[in-house]
């Protein structure tokens, strides 16, 4: 009886091990929405490194799209990549700098060949023109409006991380 006993207390200790392990241990990689500057998940998107995805804006004086286009790098930093949009105006790139490459094309500037490297992206959803998308897939196939996912005027910091199946819980999904 006490061998039997023995294994029972044995199975109870190796299933819990499994189930910590199992709740705490990151498995997915995800491009991570942080409410504000906190540890605070609202949302997740599940993604793996050298994945493309693009922030689109709208220009909140000449009311066209800016799209802002990064991959996803091995060390988990986000890269900058092209910046496309319709119209010179304030905040927008008048020509490129070295290394870059600044071009018309499909009556759209682009400055391509970007090399900006970020850890992380703060970014604020559009209050009073709140058009905000996320773009993602192979072939972009993929949309949403950052509206479905987060209040107008609210700002979070994007950063992508391991998450564990606990840490997925406490977020939302990112689906289309």
């Amino acid at each position: 009886m006490k061998y039997l006993s023995n294994k029972k207390t044995l199975f109870t200790i190796t299933l819990l091990i499994f189930i910590i392990l199992l709740l705490f241990v990151p498995f997915r990689t995800a491009l991570v929405f942080y409410k504000e500057n906190t540890n605070n998940i609202e949302a997740f998107l599940p993604i793996n490194e050298e994945d493309t995805f693009q922030l689109i804006w709208k220009h909140s004086i000449h009311l066209t799209d800016v799209i802002e286009k990064y991959i996803v790098m091995d060390n988990k930093n986000i890269k900058q990549m092209e910046i496309v949009y319709d119209e010179f105006g304030i905040g927008m790139p008048s020509n490129a700098l070295e290394g870059e490459e600044f071009v018309y094309e499909n009556g759209k500037y682009h400055v391509k060949n970007l090399d900006n490297i970020f850890p992380e992206i703060n970014l604020r959803n559009g209050k009073t023109i709140s058009e905000n998308r996320l773009v993602w897939g192979g072939k972009d196939e993929h949309m949403v409006y950052l509206n479905e996912y987060f209040k107008p005027g609210a700002w979070f910091t994007i950063k992508v991380e391991d998450l564990s199946l606990w840490q997925s819980l406490k977020g939302v999904r990112i689906h289309e």
